[in-house]
């Protein structure tokens, strides 16, 4: 029987990407806002030939999966201006200019909700919009939670709903329908994967 190379092994990948790549030949500004950034570069294709490519460029984002010991997890109601509709989410923000991703994630669960967490776990990084943006999210695991200094301190112009419910009700919303945004549908995938033990990658941090 032929045994088939792992998809991600690292020789797999040199070898298909050395020949999908695109070299960048230039880049112009087109619209530089107070949060994205949108350039369009020139690049060449693996077959000789140039052509653009549009984007919009993003200082990442960090995001938590809350659960306490009563098995409770929090999930955020809020209004999203481009779908004209307010969502169910998980706890998230924008990362700072030189902010570390896990400091993002203390800082916003505090903010957001007015909860700090005593131990906290990375679960894993999506790029959850690959075709138009460089945008990653790093998605953590935050437990034995209880109220921070201050409570909850959200910017101006921020609002948000908070609600409290348990863990396999917060899943039960991602099957059907109720939670369609995608960071919060897979970090709490994530999450339970990892009280499985079935995420290998996850990393546990020092809080």
């Amino acid at each position: 029987m032929a045994v088939t190379k792992r998809l991600d092994a690292p020789e797999a990948l040199a070898a298909i990407d050395g020949e999908l790549q695109e070299r960048t030949t230039g880049e112009e500004a087109i619209f530089d806002g107070r949060l994205l950034h949108v350039r369009r570069r020139t690049v060449q294709l693996p077959d000789g030939r140039t052509t653009t490519r549009e984007m919009i460029v993003h200082p990442g984002a960090a995001a938590i999966v809350v659960l306490d010991d009563a098995g409770l997890t929090v999930l955020e109601r809020q209004w999203r201006s481009p779908m004209e509709r307010a969502f169910w989410e998980i706890p998230a923000g924008k990362i700072d200019p030189g902010e570390d991703p896990f400091e993002t994630a203390r800082r916003e669960l505090h903010e957001e909700t007015g909860l700090a967490a005593q131990s906290w776990v990375e679960l894993g990084t999506i790029h959850n919009a690959i075709g138009y943006s460089n945008e990653r999210i790093v998605i953590y695991l935050a437990r034995g939670v209880g109220c921070a200094q201050g409570g909850q301190k959200l910017d101006a112009g921020e609002f948000l709903s908070l609600k409290r419910l348990s863990f396999d009700e917060a899943l039960a919303m991602t099957r059907n329908g109720s939670i369609t945004d995608v960071k919060t549908i897979i970090g709490l995938a994530w999450a339970q994967d990892y009280l499985k033990g079935n995420l290998p990658q996850a990393i546990v941090k020092t809080a």
